[in-house]
């Protein structure tokens, strides 16, 4: 039905231009309280705009903030006039509308408590904290730099060699000779590569190169090689800025099944729907048993004691 509602307004504004001054992107955010439009004197606010965009902003893409302002807009004036006509049926007074407005609210109650209490409780400190001390743990991981020249005889990288060993120039020569598409315009640059990157055949000679050193013929599943070693380095940690919202996202996660946990572990939950509850148990069961040790990881119960 959401989606529904928001091709209407979408198709609609394609028609026709609603008159809505939007602010500028830099500028402060206005008042939650600022009207936006009235419907027979009824204001529209940025409040409600705010709340409107929090339900179907990510169904609306990349539209231009004052397009986007005018379909949020759109999308509660036509919001407004369907329940005005649903009153008019007297739809409000139905059981069905009472267990609607009963769920909105609770979803409505478990979105502002996560916005308020939970999402509050996790800050930029706490994931520096977790970034600095998985930082710590993690050990030196030895990087190289290279070059090479991929070509399909051993008797051409030989002759390569050779040229290269009287001062040949080694990234002109992979330019005009290389086999490799994704290197070769580069010079042969194969960039920063760690162990394990590579196959085993080329690993094993590059990593033992010095700086500046030029291997003899290297044979791979791929053909013959020339390896130059262009520089060697300790790998560095990803910056704390692009890991940041990955970790806040998982410091949310953890605090919200806690959080859940705990609330669970105070209230007494009896599911009376018989079906509902033997899935629920049986599910609880399979849970249990993948937990448990195998039986080859338990001794048996008349093992003798050491």
């Amino acid at each position: 039905m959401k989606r529904i509602a928001l091709a209407i307004f979408t198709f609609a504004l394609a028609g026709a231009a609603l008159p809505l001054a939007a602010a500028a992107d830099d500028k402060a955010p206005a008042s939650p309280d600022k009207v936006v439009a009235t419907i027979d004197g009824k204001p529209i606010t940025e409040g409600d705009l705010a709340v409107a965009e929090s339900e179907i902003g990510s169904d609306m893409g990349t539209m231009p903030g004052p397009q986007k302002r005018a379909s949020l807009l759109e999308f509660l004036i036509d919001n407004q006039l369907f329940a005005e006509a649903a009153e008019k049926d007297k739809l409000d007074q139905s059981a069905d509308f009472q267990t609607r407005l009963a769920y909105l609210k609770r979803r409505a109650l478990r979105e502002l408590y996560f916005e308020k209490v939970i999402k509050a409780g996790v800050t930029d400190a706490d994931a520096r904290k977790i970034y600095d001390e998985q930082v710590k743990l993690l050990k030196p991981e030895e990087e190289v730099s290279a070059r090479h020249i991929l070509v399909d005889t051993e008797a051409e990288a030989k002759a390569l060699k050779e040229k290269i060993d009287k001062g040949a120039d080694f990234s002109q020569l992979a330019k005009e000779n290389s086999k490799d598409p994704g290197s070769k315009d580069d010079g042969g640059n194969l960039g920063y590569f760690g162990h394990g990157q590579m196959v085993p055949q080329f690993e094993e000679v590059v990593f033992k190169l010095k700086k500046g050193e030029v291997s003899d013929p290297v044979k791979t599943q791929f053909g013959w090689h020339l390896v130059k070693l262009e520089d060697r380095r300790v790998k560095q940690p990803p910056a704390f800025e692009i890991v940041k919202d990955r970790i806040i996202q998982s410091l949310l996660l953890r605090k919200a099944q806690q959080t859940a946990v705990s609330l669970r572990s105070g209230a007494k939950v009896d599911v009376v729907d018989p079906e509902i509850k033997k899935a629920i148990d049986e599910r609880q069961a399979m849970i249990q048993k993948q937990s448990q040790p195998k039986a080859a990881d338990t001794p048996p119960q008349d093992a003798p004691k050491p």
